[in-house]
């Protein structure tokens, strides 16, 4: 299944179509399927005889849109070609496109602003490796402008395909196609945010391909983690399902860690306890009911309850404070033995001495951890995150300290320090409210508590976290996001036990 969710960089990606040429599929049937892909696109929303305008760029995406618009003037469609200069002669599959288009190309600053029903964006695709020229941005601009559908080949000019960022200006595209798999662009943001409706079209690239290119970048979907997904058994009980322990602040600092132990019940754990400290007591229990309680006194105490070893995953950070103490029971919690979460206030404690964390995640490197830093956090603990480099710093900061990193956001990342890294894109904007982050921690926890190797456990809560969001709709509080997660399991749960669909 998860070749289903495999994103190639464009490095990965020139590596497909390599492997495809020299399995002896010719480089110039790939570009024709390319390219008559994207007509369909035009076709399916256009009407017949409509006016389209194809932007070509000098390179293999201009000759996908020299095929798309040879296959749309056959179709009946009237066709204007701009581009700025000829096919680059190393790009031969693209030379032989735009022959076969047979017409000599409008400049680019000349492109019919008049009654055009569609744009074809084939200036740049995903490969592009330097910032867009001003006289292009200049066409980029006018094309944002005209109230016309654009439809980009492989990714918006402009956007770079292994980022996301945009290199000085970018097509705003009603739709994208794409081909094979996409690409980290496709879903980092802000390049998300201008691809509009993505479609991924089959040229003939066989997925085996992927087992040679052994890709590190997923879509964040069940068909990643889907087979490691805890699946309720029929003669199962609590006890298989895990022991939860949620670590709570003082007495006006609670709410949080109740957050997270609710996403860990919800998740599936089997039990969930809050640890709490004896200030806090009554005000906990005063609010729970399926979710036990039991008292503790600083590190010694949160050692005597993991001590029992049934009690397998912990979570600690959430309104717990950002000094010593909090400091000295992250500490302990790494020395147990369960797989550790690590939030807010945890991570944030260690601002100051990040390398400490750091040397007690990796004194157990057999017990899995987890941090959960949104922007923020991550800043105070590996540096301020800019555009375009998300990727690349979550990846950095789990080889640094040892943990699967989740950077929280509208393109939440999860990484581990091998190199894998997911990349979410069902989060609704209103998901972004207090204590959405506490639910989400727990809800690793209890994936966690249920054997769920971590990498999978953090993404599939990243996932299940957006679909609650999706379930509850605008104007949710985080109260709302366990509540959700019963209308979020049965469809999961009954797409993974389908039969699976044929690779392709």
């Amino acid at each position: 299944m998860r070749h289903h969710a495999a994103l190639l960089s464009p490095a990965a990606m020139a590596e497909a179509d390599r492997l495809t040429i020299a399995g002896g599929t010719a480089g110039r049937v790939l570009m024709q399927r390319a390219g008559i892909a994207i007509a369909d696109a035009v076709a399916r929303t256009t009407p017949l005889g409509a006016a389209v305008v194809v932007l070509c760029g000098p390179g293999n995406n201009g000759g996908d849109g020299y095929v798309a618009a040879r296959v749309l003037r056959d179709r009946g469609f009237r066709i204007t070609v701009a581009a700025d200069s000829p096919p680059d002669p190393r790009a031969a599959d693209a030379v032989e496109a735009a022959e076969a288009w047979g017409r000599a190309p409008v400049p680019l600053a000349r492109w019919d602003h008049g009654r055009v029903a569609v744009v074809i964006d084939a200036l740049y695709g995903a490969g592009l490796s330097r910032p867009i020229d001003r006289l292009t941005a200049e066409v980029i601009a006018a094309v944002n402008a005209h109230p016309c559908r654009v439809i980009a080949a492989d990714i918006p000019s402009g956007v770079d395909g292994a980022t996301g960022a945009v290199r000085g200006a970018a097509i705003r595209a009603d739709e994208t196609v794409t081909f094979f798999r996409r690409k980290p662009g496709h879903l980092l943001m802000p390049g998300r945010t201008l691809c509009g409706t993505l479609r991924v079209a089959d040229i003939g690239i066989d997925a085996a391909v992927l087992d040679r290119i052994r890709p590190t970048d997923f879509a964040n979907e069940p068909a990643l983690w889907g087979d490691a997904f805890p699946m309720p058994q029929l003669d199962g009980h609590k006890y298989h399902r895990g022991h939860a322990v949620v670590v709570s602040g003082g007495m006006t600092r609670t709410g949080a860690a109740r957050l997270a132990a609710r996403g860990a019940l919800r998740a599936g754990a089997g039990l969930v306890t809050l640890a709490s400290p004896p200030e806090a007591l009554a005000v906990n229990a005063a609010h729970l009911t399926a979710i036990m309680l039991e008292r503790m006194e600083g590190p010694a105490g949160l050692a005597s309850i993991l001590a029992d070893r049934r009690r397998n995953a912990v979570c600690l950070g959430p309104a717990l404070g950002t000094g010593e103490a909090t400091r000295a029971l992250v500490a302990e919690a790494l020395a147990c033995g369960a797989a550790t979460v690590i939030d807010a206030d945890g991570l944030t404690a260690f601002a100051e001495a990040p390398d400490a964390l750091f040397a007690g995640i990796r004194a157990w490197p057999e017990r899995p951890v987890v941090l959960t830093p949104h922007a923020g956090e991550f800043g105070r603990l590996f540096g301020a995150v800019e555009e375009g480099v998300r990727l690349a710093a979550a990846r950095s900061a789990a080889q640094r300290s040892g943990a699967i990193v989740i950077l929280k956001g509208p393109d939440t990342i999860v990484a581990t320090p091998d190199g894998l890294a997911s990349i979410a894109a069902n989060a609704p904007p209103w998901l972004a409210t207090a204590g959405s982050g506490d639910v989400l921690a727990g809800m690793v926890t209890g994936l966690l508590a249920q054997g769920m190797p971590a990498f999978e456990a953090a993404s599939a809560a990243v996932w299940l976290h957006g679909d609650a969001g999706n379930q509850a709709g605008m104007g949710l509080i985080a109260e709302d996001l366990p509540e959700a997660l019963p209308r979020v399991l049965p469809p999961l749960v009954a797409a993974l036990s389908a039969p699976p669909d044929d690779e392709e």
